[in-house]
C-alpha cells in the first residue's frame, strides 16, 4: 500500500466483509525438493488491514508454504499489530512483525530491517495490499536459481473488482474478460511458459518490474547493502537496487505464466520525490554503483 490513500481506503473498507474469519491451513513447507531453499515471504504494509487480512491468508493457503513470514511495518496503527497477533494464532508458521514509527514514506528503510531480521536463504517480495494465487511460491521456487533475481508481474484490479474481493473472500477470481488486455495474460498460468519466458522476457528492460512481486537471494542482497534509504517517498526504489544487484553480478530472470498475484485498487501514491530518485537511478547506472552507503549498514 502507499501512503495519501489511507482516506480513501478506510471508507472502501467500511463497505467489505471483514476476511479475517477466514481460517488458513496451516502448516510447514511441503516443497519436495531437497535443494529447496528456506523462504522468507516479505509483506510491506502500512495503516490498510483489511487488505493485509487477506493478503497474509492467500499466504497461509500456498501450495507451497514458507518458512516464514516477515511484516515490513511503515508505521501502521496499533490495530494492524492486533490483526497479525490473531492470524499468529491460525498458523504454525512464524510471523515476525517488523515495525518502526511513523515518519513518512519510508519504505526502503523498514524494509532493510525487515531483510535483517528474515532468517531465509531466498526471500519473496511482496506488498500488503495484494493477494497471491496458491500457487505463487511454488512457482517463484520453480524459477529460483542461483546468481539470479527474479520480477513477476501483477493484476491491477480497479475499485469495483476490489470490493468484489472484500464481498467474496479470498477465493474470488475475477473472469478473465473483465480484466482488461493490459492484465488478461498476467493471470494465465502456465508451466511451459513459465519456464521459457523466465529466460527469454523483458532482459534487456531492466526497468520492467514490480516492487510488489520479486525474489531475491539474502546473500545478494547483503552484497549490495540492501535498499537505498535515500530514496524516500515514492519511485524507483526497486528499479535501484535492480540495476545494482546486476552491477554486482546478478542476472535479472522474468516470472510470467506464473506467480500471479491480485493487487487491490488504491490511489496512487505522490510522486513529489520522484525527481530526485530519478537522478540517484541514473547516478546508479552511469557509474555502475553496487554498494548503496545509506543502506543496511551506514557507510561514509
Amino acid at each position: 500500500m502507499t501512503r495519501g490513500t489511507e482516506k480513501t481506503l478506510n471508507s472502501m473498507s467500511q463497505e467489505k466483509k471483514s476476511p479475517e474469519n477466514h481460517r488458513a491451513a496451516s502448516g510447514v513447507c511441503t516443497y519436495q525438493s531437497e535443494n529447496r531453499p528456506t523462504v522468507s515471504v516479505l509483506v510491506s504494509t502500512y495503516n490498510w488491514k483489511e487488505a493485509l487480512a487477506l493478503c497474509l491468508h492467500s499466504v497461509l493457503i500456498q501450495t507451497v508454504k514458507p518458512d516464514e513470514i516477515v511484516i515490513a511495518d511503515d508505521g501502521s496503527r496499533e490495530d494492524t499489530r492486533e490483526l497479525i497477533d490473531r492470524i499468529r494464532k491460525e498458523t504454525n508458521i512464524p510471523i515476525i512483525h517488523v515495525w518502526h514509527e511513523d515518519k513518512g514514506f519510508r519504505l526502503s528503510e523498514i524494509r532493510n530491517k525487515a531483510i535483517i531480521k528474515a532468517k531465509g536463504e531466498y526471500i519473496i517480495q511482496i506488498d500488503g495490499d495484494v493477494v497471491l494465487d496458491k500457487n505463487f511460491i511454488a512457482d517463484h521456487l520453480e524459477v529460483a536459481e542461483q546468481g539470479h533475481f527474479v520480477c513477476g508481474s501483477r493484476i491491477g484490479l480497479s475499485s469495483r473488482l476490489t470490493k468484489r474481493f472484500f464481498y467474496r473472500g479470498l477465493h474470488y477470481r475475477p473472469s478473465f474478460f473483465i480484466l482488461g488486455f493490459m492484465y488478461m495474460f498476467n493471470s494465465i498460468r502456465s508451466r511451459f511458459l513459465r519456464q521459457y519466458l523466465s529466460t527469454h522476457y523483458a532482459q534487456k528492460n531492466i526497468l520492467r518490474l514490480r516492487g510488489c512481486n520479486m525474489a531475491f537471494w539474502k546473500a545478494d542482497l547483503l552484497k549490495v547493502n540492501g535498499y537505498n534509504e535515500y530514496l524516500t517517498m515514492w519511485g524507483q526504489e526497486d528499479a535501484e537496487i535492480a540495476h545494482r544487484l546486476i552491477h554486482a553480478g546478478s542476472v535479472k530472470k522474468y516470472l510470467k505464466a506464473g506467480g500471479i498475484e491480485y493487487h487491490l485498487y488504491h490511489k496512487p501514491a505522490s510522486r513529489e520525490n520522484l525527481k530526485f530518485h530519478n537522478q540517484i537511478l541514473r547516478e546508479v547506472i552511469e557509474k555502475k554503483i553496487i554498494r548503496c552507503k545509506n543502506g543496511i549498514i551506514k557507510e561514509s
